[in-house]
């Protein structure tokens, strides 16, 4: 069993990273080449920007080459609750942003030719109790009145079209999702922006970032510095460097996947038949889809926590293949090729931010939902960098520090057993 994304271990790797320091000037430094400074980078490079994006490690390695290939429109939490907490006005306007995300996920990979074996094959989600099948049927009533008629409800006796498993009470169908291979994805993103102008260096993360007379800041490496009129941060909770302020605002929250051997059709036939990209409705919730070559991708919360290590993913892994067997029986003697985990960017209320703060921009915190949202904010930033801040769906989110916290997540153990208890009785 490999430890390590199956992504990213089956994807080619980026070829024109450069590892020496950054030196000069640039229009715009990104900080961060996973999905969100890449799309951005594509973005600038298209209008002629000289963008210089500085990379921590290899380009989308982190978060987005570790997710679960998953580009799903809607939102984490109920539709329902968004709309009572933020007014129908609103909540539909973000409901429409998540809609022009995997939009934009799709027509980049169009635009730049890349191979990663996007389609729109849906999202299900799935009631893991029947109380929860009410609650999506009244969502879905909502979202078909108010936003998105291309959803419908599956019920209990019609579910088997959909997943073979009786664990399940009904579920809730998204037609606009998507599946994607992230890693050929990130990669072609990078090789996209390259080709358009764009300087990416890898193994070269921020330590020092400061804003010098007027509108120039000094973004430092470990191997060097550059200057830059804009900068833009496309970067998750990194515990070192000059980002203290991102840290109290954003929590890292270990993500855990495990994919099978390749399994034969027939058996896929019936686990999956549609090939969506399936979730279901608990707090320690897992989710699962196909990859290209037949091999069933599973994931899911595991156990709350900010480690992701050899032992600690090995741990979560072997949680994750529980739930998959107690989900599909027929699984039961299936081999694992792949066990990993990673850092998920989570915010308090589970929503992105994005703006600009003491002249630097940045849009964070995809919390889990975050491939279509970061390439769609990505560019989106690009055009917010050129003065059009009006476009940027999360401009007057307030985002204010999250008391007793500097970094480290000490509380996640205490959240964790509070959302596995909320999972027994609710």
């Amino acid at each position: 069993m490999k430890m390590q994304s199956y992504w990213i271990d089956t994807a080619t790797p980026f070829a024109a990273g450069i590892d020496a320091g950054p030196q000069g000037e640039a229009d715009v430094v990104v900080v961060g080449a996973g999905f969100t400074g890449l799309s951005a980078a594509l973005a600038l490079a298209k209008k002629g920007a000289k963008v210089v994006v500085l990379e921590a490690g290899k380009v989308a390695n982190a978060a987005s080459g570790r997710n679960g290939g998953m580009c799903n429109n809607g939102f984490a939490q109920d539709y329902g609750g968004m709309c009572a907490r933020l007014g129908t006005e609103r909540a539909n306007l973000l409901y429409r942003a998540f809609d022009a995300g995997v939009d934009k996920v799709e027509a980049i990979i169009a635009q730049e030719g890349i191979d990663c074996d996007f389609r729109r094959v849906g999202k299900l989600k799935l009631a893991a109790k029947p109380a929860h099948f009410d609650k999506l049927v009244r969502s879905q009533e909502l979202l078909a009145r108010e936003v998105d008629p291309d959803t419908r409800i599956v019920t209990r006796a019609d579910l088997r079209d959909e997943i073979g498993s009786d664990r399940y009470f009904g579920g809730l169908i998204y037609e606009k999702g998507a599946g994607l291979h992230m890693g050929r994805f990130g990669q072609g993103m990078a090789e996209a922006a390259a080709r358009h102008g764009a300087v990416i260096h890898e193994n070269n993360p921020v330590t020092g970032l400061r804003r010098l007379s007027g509108q120039v800041h000094e973004v430092v490496t470990p191997k060097g510095a550059i200057r830059a009129k804009q900068v833009l941060l496309a970067t998750g909770t990194s515990r070192v460097g000059p980002l203290g302020w991102i840290r109290r605002r954003v929590i890292p929250v270990g993500a855990y996947l495990i994919a099978t051997e390749p399994l034969p059709t027939d058996l896929l036939d019936r686990l999956t038949p549609r090939r969506r990209m399936t979730t279901d409705t608990k707090n320690f919730v897992a989710y699962f889809r196909t990859t290209p070559d037949n091999r069933l991708l599973f994931g899911g919360r595991a156990r709350f926590s900010s480690r992701s290590d050899a032992a600690s993913d090995a741990r979560s892994g072997a949680i994750l293949r529980r739930t998959m067997v107690e989900v599909f029986p027929e699984l039961a003697d299936t081999r694992i090729d792949y066990c990993w985990g990673g850092m998920v960017d989570m915010t308090k209320d589970r929503l992105p931010r994005a703006g600009e703060r003491d002249g630097l921009f940045y849009s964070i915190g995809y919390s889990g939902h975050g491939t279509q949202m970061s390439t769609y904010m990505g560019a989106i930033m690009a055009e917010v960098l050129d003065g059009r801040a009006e476009l940027n769906p999360w401009r007057d989110f307030d985002w204010p520090a999250i008391p007793g916290y500097f970094g480290r997540p000490w509380f996640l153990p205490i959240v964790g057993a509070y959302y596995r208890y909320q999972d027994l009785v609710r």
